[in-house]
């Protein structure tokens, strides 16, 4: 995809003003974006929305809306933020952007590549920006994988293994997540993830190797990237049986192993030293069953820090979104 981004001019707002944000979608990862958006001192979460009243019913102090239509007509919002299913994503931003709206979008933007040029194209055409939520890219423990590998502080990384599991989805609405038309099971819901990161950090893989076992109830996945000089053996699961949301890393380098297991970051020195680099989490992610973290604190910030100062977002590059959505189609 290629594509010239127009700086857009700073947002000015009247002094003790704050932009005011809507969010589509009151659903699982709104648990993490609301504590979120209602943390920031710039920004006022101002209207809900979804179809289903009893999940607007704890938000007695918003505006509350069942139809987005009517939300996007009423509310003069600044920022739309949209946690709806995988399906909704790129028409519902489209329609946001279309009216002056930036936006902030839950990952994956779609499930089809050609997606990314269209929107990326609207929020060009009304000049406002638009971002996918890839939050690993603002998660702690793997910024810090990146800096070692970009820096070499510990040498060459040999090797790698990402790990995402959970239980099947069916508490989804309608039963879209288990819906591969809808959602794109294991490798658009979870596996995501880790393929972003290590696009983000290390570029696109050489080859990949993909085993996947698919029953009722049940996607498992293990994914093994090739790049030049080391690989990354991935593995990402909805389980039939309840088990609990687990992720973890480790990144092997020359003189040093960067692990994150069972909630905890260590580093593991070949001179025999042990660092752990776990610090105390903040935040809450709320309905999901996820790590607590910052992370999606500090992707609301950078967005809203980059529509503050006309700054294109480009720590989420839309080429690299549509090079993750091409590798998952070869899933």
């Amino acid at each position: 995809m290629t594509q010239t981004i127009t700086p857009q001019h700073p947002i000015t707002t009247p002094a003790g003003s704050r932009l005011k944000v809507g969010l589509a979608g009151v659903g699982g990862i709104s648990g993490a974006h609301i504590p979120a958006w209602e943390s920031m001192e710039e920004t006022d979460l101002v209207a809900l929305c979804d179809i289903r009243q009893e999940r607007l019913d704890p938000y007695p102090g918003k505006h509350l809306y069942t139809s987005l239509d009517q939300m996007l007509e009423q509310e003069d919002l600044d920022i739309l933020d949209i946690c709806l299913p995988t399906y909704l994503h790129a028409d519902t931003a489209i329609q946001a952007l279309s009216k002056g709206i930036h936006v902030l979008c839950e990952k994956p933007l779609s499930l089809h590549g050609t997606d990314v040029a269209r929107v990326y194209a609207a929020a060009q055409e009304h000049h406002v920006h638009f971002m996918v939520a890839q939050v690993l890219r603002f998660w702690p423990e793997y910024e810090l994988a990146k800096s070692l590998y970009d820096s070499g502080k510990y040498g060459r990384l040999l090797a790698a293994s990402m790990t995402r599991l959970g239980s099947y989805p069916a508490w989804s609405w309608d039963g879209w997540m288990m819906d591969e038309a809808r959602s794109g099971l294991v490798p658009f819901d979870l596996h995501i993830h880790d393929l972003d990161f290590l696009v983000y950090a290390f570029g696109v893989p050489k080859d990949m190797q993909v085993h996947r076992s698919r029953r009722p109830e049940q996607d498992y996945l293990q994914v093994v990237y090739d790049y030049p000089d080391f690989f990354v053996t991935t593995e990402a699961s909805w389980y039939a049986a309840p088990y609990p949301f687990a992720s973890a890393f480790r990144f092997q380098f020359e003189r040093a192993i960067l692990a994150c297991e069972h909630g905890e970051c260590t580093l593991y020195e070949t001179e025999g030293v042990i660092r752990n680099l776990t610090g105390e989490a903040t935040g809450d992610t709320g309905s999901i069953n996820l790590p607590k973290s910052d992370a999606y604190a500090n992707e609301i910030r950078y967005f809203t820090d980059c529509v503050l100062e006309g700054r294109f977002p480009d720590k989420v590059k839309p080429a690299e979104l549509e090079q993750v959505i091409g590798l998952l189609k070869r899933i």
